[in-house]
């Protein structure tokens, strides 16, 4: 079979990195998982977090179809979203507010500059575990608090969390650590890339979240610094739902390229 050049961008929202394609005409091979963790190697391939496609979608402006390195699709990916949002406005799919479908949902978001504000699904279940929490955010999130973030093993303890007590199907695990009033720090494990990440969209909205739920946010904006930058999260609280939330923060286009497959 001959090959084709697909032509892709890079972009990236608080170090999350992402191959983006914009598959309205619906020539890429979806289902060739080796192919797209192939792309997403950062040796091999262009390297990323994740690989999204840009699909046409009937009810949306656009519809968001989201890959984890390892080839799988996968849950949401606030991060990625957010990229995509950008991605849509640089191919003139959009201007600056949009609303989009993707796996868990209608998501709608606005654009200011190179900040992308996104809506995330309401949230009203959050479990409580020993020393940590559990939630979903459009992905499941386990959240642990603790001391000296910046030497902690995130690799090796959040590889144990993942496997050990959630699990083949997994979660993502968050560990945190307070800096100031409303402010947090937050490093990820993220399971289907299997280490840490500079950002994880997704895994902050649940870390504000929960830490509201903890008593340890008494207010509705809650700052988090991740590896990749800073990011923000509101959210509207009543009768133990968690609705109105959106996560905050830039989303920019690295490079363009081609590539064979």
């Amino acid at each position: 079979m001959k090959k084709k050049d697909i032509t892709f961008y890079k972009y990236q929202g608080t170090g999350n990195d992402f191959v983006m394609i914009d598959n309205r005409d619906l020539k890429f091979p979806k289902e060739n998982t080796r192919w797209i963790a192939f792309l997403c190697d950062r040796r091999l391939g262009i390297g990323a977090d994740g690989l999204i496609l840009l699909e046409e979608d009937a009810v949306s402006d656009f519809k968001m179809v989201y890959y984890n390195s390892d080839g799988k699709e996968s849950t949401m990916c606030g991060n990625g979203g957010r990229c995509l949002v950008a991605f849509a406005r640089f191919l003139n799919v959009i201007k600056d507010k949009t609303s989009f479908m993707a796996v868990d949902g209608l998501h709608s978001a606005t654009m200011d500059g190179d900040v992308v504000s996104l809506q995330m699904i309401e949230v009203n279940d959050v479990k409580t575990k020993p020393g940590a929490m559990f939630l979903n955010t459009g992905s499941p999130h386990h959240v642990q608090m603790v001391e000296n973030l910046s030497e902690f093993k995130v690799k090796k303890e959040g590889e144990k969390l993942r496997y050990g007590l959630y699990g083949e199907t997994g979660s993502n695990i968050n560990f945190v650590e307070p800096i100031g009033e409303n402010m947090f720090a937050v490093r990820t494990y993220e399971r289907g890339v299997e280490d840490e990440t500079l950002s994880c969209g997704t895994g902050v909205t649940a870390v504000a979240i929960a830490m509201h739920k903890a008593g340890k946010v008494h207010k509705n904006h809650v700052y988090v610094d991740v590896l990749g930058g800073k990011l923000e999260v509101t959210f509207h609280y009543e009768n133990g739902t968690y609705s109105q939330v959106f996560l905050t923060g830039q989303a920019k286009q690295v490079f363009k390229g081609e590539i064979s497959c």
